[in-house]
């Protein structure tokens, strides 16, 4: 699918399972037609729970749906949990399905990392959030930090020909009943849908953020859950800095993978040199990848700045110029900083600069190299399993992805 900025749409940000939750479900309940949502993870936990009974509830009445989860992301799903929605007409689908060998998962790479929602080709939700209760903050203190956004306006017509073509091709399906739908402004942003995968789109995300830093001319502002990107991308956030740009990092804290936390403090010696700020979160774990920059320009989706996101993964993300979101979304990111981020402060001294040099060059060769590295690693030919609503756990089609 090729990219295009679309003129006149609403993006509404959503905050935590806490807005983003009732929203979907909300839509859900209200569709008429078509629903089409992809999640990495969804649990059998009391959000699941909510999402599979409205979702089996929409199909009774008619409307045609289509639920994509990742293999590796939610294998933990039972037979049972997925035959209440094929026994109701759900179209059930599974990246990538494997089994454990000796318990664990080995389909670790190539995930499709999506968050997309689309409801009667009207409304679409994108972002980081996964269908489980951790994303809620009494699951506790190891709740995530994240966010969605809701989109209204012409965008929704690419993110849905996109969530379609993911699970039908190129085939458009016959619906009993014509979609209702509106493409026409329906607000002042303008917005982007951007994909990346291991075909056409290697690097579309990447070279968003990268043309966003190069722009910049007063203030970037990164929240990050996962950050380990590549050099190119990491030379012009420095660049930013040390032309004047306000550049501030918010960072993992208190991780859910405390290997993510030291792969990104590697960076922090290069990135503080040139004037960058890093903030870690320590409230409870970052799972947000968001950007802000200057007045208008901002990103939100799955994708994570790490090789397993930039490299490897599907991925999907919006880019949006639209003032009012990106002021809400920097007056969020703002609270975190001032409320809930301790600054990490540059360290000097004679070892510390000999130390900063060795890791330069170490880290400077691995994330030059990395996307090449990572095309080389094995991919196969990732598949799309997909349950027939008619034979509950029996997977009747299999097409190639990727």
């Amino acid at each position: 699918m090729t990219s295009t900025w679309r003129q006149g749409n609403t993006v509404r940000l959503l905050e935590n399972g806490e807005e983003f939750f009732p929203r979907v479900f909300d839509a859900i309940r209200a569709a008429h037609t078509e629903i089409l949502l992809e999640t990495f993870i969804l649990f059998d936990d009391k959000v699941g729970q909510e999402l599979r009974q409205v979702l089996i509830d929409a199909a009774r009445r008619g409307v045609e749906i289509d639920l994509t989860v990742d293999g590796y992301g939610s294998d933990c799903l039972d037979d049972a949990f997925i035959a209440g929605l094929t026994e109701a007409g759900v179209r059930f689908h599974i990246f990538d399905p494997r089994p454990r060998m000796l318990g664990f998962r080995v389909n670790a790479l190539r995930r499709m990392h999506r968050k997309v929602t689309v409801v009667d080709e009207k409304i679409a939700f994108v972002g980081g959030i996964n269908y489980s209760e951790d994303h809620l903050g009494d699951f506790g203190p190891e709740a995530k930090q994240d966010y969605a956004a809701e989109l209204h306006g012409p965008i929704v017509e690419d993110i849905r020909h996109f969530a379609y073509a993911a699970v039908h091709g190129g085939q458009e399906r016959r619906l009993g009943r014509r979609l209702k739908t509106s493409h026409g402004p329906q607000g002042q942003g303008a917005a982007l849908f951007l994909t990346r995968d291991n075909d056409r789109h290697h690097n579309d995300i990447e070279r968003s953020y990268r043309a966003g830093f190069r722009i910049a001319r007063h203030d970037i502002i990164v929240a990050n859950a996962y950050f380990f990107p590549g050099y190119r991308l990491l030379r012009d956030l420095r660049n930013a800095a040390r032309r004047g740009v306000c550049v501030r990092l918010i960072l993992q804290g208190e991780p859910d993978m405390p290997i993510a936390k030291l792969a990104a403090r590697t960076l922090y010696d290069y990135l503080l040199s040139a004037g960058v700020m890093i903030y870690e979160y320590c409230e409870r774990p970052l799972h947000s990848k968001v950007a802000c920059i200057d007045d208008e320009w901002a990103t939100i989706g799955s994708s994570n700045l790490d090789p397993l996101s930039l490299a490897l993964n599907m991925e999907a993300n919006v880019v949006t110029r639209d003032g009012a979101f990106t002021a809400e979304l920097r007056a969020s990111l703002e609270k975190l900083i001032q409320g809930h981020c301790r600054r990490i402060m540059p360290r000097h001294g004679v070892k510390r600069v000999l130390r900063r040099l060795w890791f330069g060059v170490a880290i400077y060769h691995v994330l030059r190299h990395f996307p090449a590295w990572a095309a080389m690693l094995p991919s196969g030919r990732a598949h799309l399993q997909s349950i027939d609503p008619s034979r509950t756990s029996t997977p009747t089609n299999e097409r190639n992805h990727d």
